[in-house]
């Protein structure tokens, strides 16, 4: 379900991203103070959880990643940090994922669903400690962009119909991120945050290992899960939407520093 708002919105982030990445990097002033890490990286994911739209609820959106592979249209994963020598830093990433599948409600009647889910976080972070080990106090936005579209049959309603559902809503976020050194290439990673404020409550989990192949070059490798719980209008009205999921799934990244 590649929608024109979809792209569109990929574009500016990307764009700006790019921007900022380029007009940091071209001070000259600042460019011994400021360090730089982007990471293309792709997701191994299963969604679970379940949906409501309007007077249909429960409706069971659980993917698996053989699913997404089958049904996929277009995704993307990035991650971005600019860190400065006095242990302050940003970090921006930005995954999206459109598909469609065929559900089925809680009495039948769900013929297929469209969905797309896009996830922007932009974090300010704050080195503490000192030792080999790095430990990253973080706190920010996480901003979810979603569009749902179904499909029913007269199981449910008096005559097929469909309903489709753009909501996007801001979460704040508080979290820590440590990563400690195992030996000279091998490196631990943990991450987590808790948060809310559109939905009742967003959190992340993130585990892993990175290991340093170049000069500057890491291979990332771990687990990653970001859980949303999401409500608003009255179960069974017309502007009903109910967005509770997990997303979770392997992660495998290449870590470009400069």
């Amino acid at each position: 379900m590649a929608t024109a708002k979809s792209e569109m919105t990929n574009k500016i982030l990307l764009s700006a991203l790019a921007a900022g990445t380029l007009a940091l990097a071209a001070n000259p002033a600042n460019a011994d103070a400021w360090s730089f890490q982007i990471e293309p990286y792709m997701l191994g994911i299963t969604i679970d959880g379940d949906a409501g739209i309007g007077r249909v609820t429960g409706v069971d959106v659980g993917v698996d990643f053989g699913d997404i592979l089958d049904n996929l249209d277009l995704g993307g994963f990035l991650h971005f940090e600019a860190r400065h020598e006095s242990s302050w830093g940003v970090s921006v990433d930005y995954g999206f994922m459109d598909l469609s599948k065929d559900v089925t409600g809680p009495r039948g009647g769900v013929l297929d669903a469209d969905l797309f889910q896009g996830v922007f976080e932009a974090m300010l972070m704050k080195g503490v400690g000192s030792g080999d080990a790095q430990l990253d106090l973080f706190a920010g936005v996480r901003w979810w962009d979603n569009e749902v579209e179904a499909t029913f049959d007269p199981v449910i309603l008096p005559g097929t119909a469909s309903r489709k559902v753009e909501e996007d809503w801001v979460d704040l976020v508080v979290g820590a991120r440590w990563i400690n050194p195992i030996s000279e290439k091998w490196s631990f990673l943990l991450k987590g945050d808790i948060g809310a404020g559109g939905a009742d409550l967003t959190w992340l989990g993130h585990i892993g290992f990175r290991w340093r192949f170049g000069k500057s070059t890491e291979l990332d490798l771990g687990y990653k899960a970001v859980a949303v719980d999401y409500e608003t209008g009255t179960p069974g009205q017309p502007g009903y939407f109910k967005y509770d999921t997990i997303t979770h799934g392997l992660l495998i990244g290449l870590v470009f520093n400069f």
